[in-house]
């Protein structure tokens, strides 16, 4: 039997990020995931490279170019003719971004000594201090093994509905909406949260007429409000998404030619007609099939393994991180944990600041935040001053002929220091990085402000805000 320092379950960001920081710091590793890919072979790297994060960026990368061409190009200057559109080249392209992407993480693996094992680990039990798992290979073969310490990173799952099976033809999951082959006339949506209007905009800008349902009465309630409200308007009025809050939905009815579903909203009864619908209704902690109860482990009422701050279990050795734990389920934040708890094992202290984590919507305008938002500022009794200020009045912003949005700056009254920053805009999952930056090492307002940015730069509006917040902005 195989014995490791270290075995990580789950080669999701978070698990191939701490097995490879483990190796690098001279542990014997080893990582078990049991992905797949169409052809069913071994495919590192979880759901955020295979069916989330990259194929959802590359076809909102695609999507966006196709929806420029056809709206913009002549107001440059081009005549692009006759735009023909071909989905299926364009998945093809995600497909090989997915590829290669994949086939990089393998590389890693053997570059750095990790011993990458395909299959699905559970856990046997312990024995003194050492954490015996089993293996299952795809060919049903099975091979014991065991290590010093085990990290969880399995990730998460769909959520879904006891009401609405996914069929993944005309009912699917986001992997489904990730993978249609045609455009539907009419799509719906069930859930208008991250996932629900990427998805949404994608379809939206090749040609498919998109509704969003959402159970929550508040757009986007993790958001700051103001700038969540302005992300609203300019989602249904300049791009047509069409977003309905504080639904009901009532029933699904299939019909050989459509879906036909039954809704409320404000009281009264609805009904809207579908070629497919998505359910976008969150995700679940992936725990199935670990066995965690043959270690004396068990998930808490929402299916997450309880750690500490520091990701370690009640059971010593045993640690998990991602999304199988508390906090936000971001593929960043997973990767900050797997480096920190191989760092932990290595002897070293780090942390990781989970009210420091960026969160990203990649729609058009994008909207990314940090930190406090004023409504959260103003629960716990916090004075602040705000600083604003609009792309439309960045020049870069105009002439890339992206002016919709603003930056929102959140400081302390007494001390000046930022609290939160709040983005909607162009390259917004970009600009934040400067935002996480300031709160991570306490920066205020002024300290940015005094900074030189590029001129002309889409990060001059930080700036501007950040000016805002004591009423000096320049530009406006």
């Amino acid at each position: 039997m195989q014995s490791f320092d270290l075995v990580v379950i789950g080669a999701g960001p978070g698990g191939y990020m701490a097995a490879l920081r483990a190796a690098q710091l001279g542990l014997r590793v080893a990582c078990v995931d049991e992905g797949v890919d169409g052809q069913q072979r071994p495919s590192p790297g979880g759901t955020c490279l295979n069916v989330g994060c990259i194929p959802s960026k590359a076809l909102l990368e695609s999507s966006a170019l196709y929806a420029r061409i056809i709206g913009e190009a002549a107001g440059h200057g081009i005549d692009a003719g006759p735009v023909q559109l071909d989905v299926a080249r364009m998945q093809a392209r995600k497909e090989k971004i997915v590829r290669q992407l994949t086939a990089g993480v393998g590389y890693l693996f053997k570059k750095n000594g990790v011993s990458f094992m395909p299959g699905r680990a559970s856990f046997k039990g312990k024995e003194g201090d050492q954490i015996h798992l089993t293996v299952q290979r795809k060919d049903q073969e099975r091979e014991d093994i065991a290590a010093a310490q085990v990290i969880i990173a399995t990730g998460s799952v769909p959520r879904t509905l006891e009401s609405m099976p996914f069929d993944q033809e005309r009912i699917l999951d986001s992997t489904g909406g990730l993978a249609l082959t045609t455009v539907p006339r009419q799509l719906v949506i069930l859930g208008a949260g991250v996932i629900g209007l990427e998805l949404g905009s994608v379809w939206q800008r090749l040609g498919s007429s998109v509704t969003l349902l959402e159970t929550r009465d508040i757009f986007l309630p993790e958001a700051d409000q103001e700038v969540a409200q302005q992300a609203l308007k300019i989602l249904t009025q300049s791009y047509g998404l069409r977003i309905e809050l504080g639904i009901h939905l009532e029933a699904v009815e299939k019909t050989t030619e459509s879906l036909n579903l039954t809704y409320t909203s404000g009281g009264e009864s609805r009904k809207l007609c579908a070629d497919v619908l998505i359910l976008a209704v969150g995700r679940c902690p992936n725990t199935k099939g670990l066995e965690l109860e043959r270690v004396g482990l068990a998930p808490d009422g929402q299916g997450r393994i309880p750690v500490d701050a520091h990701c370690r279990t009640p059971v010593p050795g045993v640690w998990a991180i991602g999304d199988v734990v508390r906090g936000p389920m971001l593929a960043h934040k997973a990767e900050e944990e797997g480096v920190a708890v191989a760092e932990r094992l290595a002897g070293q202290l780090p942390e990781v600041n989970l009210v420091h984590i960026p969160a990203v919507i990649y729609t058009e305008p994008e909207l990314a935040w940090v930190g406090l938002t004023e409504e959260a500022a103003q629960a716990a009794g916090r004075a602040v001053r705000i600083g604003r200020f609009p792309f439309q009045a960045n020049g870069r912003a105009k002439a890339r002929g992206a002016p919709q949005g603003l930056v929102k700056v959140i400081a302390c009254a007494v001390t000046d220091r930022i609290l939160g920053v709040h983005i909607l805009g162009p390259e917004a999952s970009e600009l934040i990085a400067e935002a996480v930056v300031a709160l991570e090492f306490q920066a205020s307002s002024e300290d940015l402000a005094r900074i030189v940015h590029a001129h002309p730069s889409l990060s001059e509006a930080l700036r501007e805000a950040c000016l805002g917040v004591d009423g000096r902005t320049l530009n406006l």
